[in-house]
Formats: C-alpha cells, structure tokens, sequence
C-alpha cells in the first residue's frame, strides 16, 4: 500500500515488471516509489509484493548525523509494520537476512523492478494481514 503520508499523492498499484525509483514527493513528507517516468504518481505495494533493487540498498539511519547505511541485499519483500499507530511510518523492506528498514529512510534515487506480487487474500485472516492502517489525518 501507500504509507499514509502518501494520501496526497496520485496514486496507482504496483504491476509485475514496474521499473520503480525511490522518490521525494512534492506534495509530502516522505519518500516512496514511483515508476520511472512518473515522477508526481506514487506507486503502491501490497505486502508481500517482492521487487528486486539494481545495486545493494542504501538507507538513512534513524538519526542524520549516523549517515548512511547499505544493505548487502539486493532483493525485498514490502510489508507494514507498527499497525498498532496510526502516527507513524508503515511501509517498509524486508530483507533476505531479516533486517527491516522503512521505505521512508531509502536514499531516494534508486531504482528497483517488481518481481513478483502477493497472492490475493483468500481468507479472513489473510484479508485482515493486508489492511492498513487508518488514515491518521
């Protein structure tokens, strides 16, 4: 899905074979991805779409003057995490070695293919996994 800084943002869902990059959008305060030749649309991902970056990931630590970090992955998995608050960030990677880092702290610039997108829900519990949260506007 979008993060819900993203509400006011155009937006589409994510297509297998999307060529994405990592964004600043004019219109929020934070970063996602957009496909390569739509700057201003920012495009979703359900949990557990899996896309593919084209060099190691590089991310911003939680405090600006820690600088960069890389991940030695090249592939992730989309989830939400911190359901519970509706104030904060959900989107986010996960990594082959289980790091987690939020698509918010993506260097923007970047550029990933969608590989592979998540089945459709076909149980309550499996509706109830892909929610999102609720827009804390």
């Amino acid at each position: 899905m979008c993060d819900y800084s993203l509400h006011s943002v155009a937006s589409r869902p994510a297509k297998v074979g999307d060529k994405l990059v990592v964004t600043d959008f004019a219109k929020s305060i934070t970063r996602g991805f957009a496909a390569v030749g739509e700057p201003d649309v920012a495009v979703c991902l359900r949990p557990g779409t899996e896309v593919a970056f084209e060099d190691d990931v590089q991310y911003n630590r939680a405090f600006s003057m820690m600088g960069k970090a890389r991940v030695s992955h090249k592939v992730a998995r989309f989830r939400q995490i911190n359901m519970h608050d509706p104030h904060v960030h959900h989107d986010a990677l996960e990594f082959p070695g289980g790091q987690i880092v939020l698509v918010s702290r993506l260097v923007a610039g970047q550029r990933a293919t969608v590989l592979q997108l998540p089945a459709q829900p076909t149980t309550a519990s499996d509706t109830e996994s892909q929610k999102r949260a609720a827009y804390a506007g």
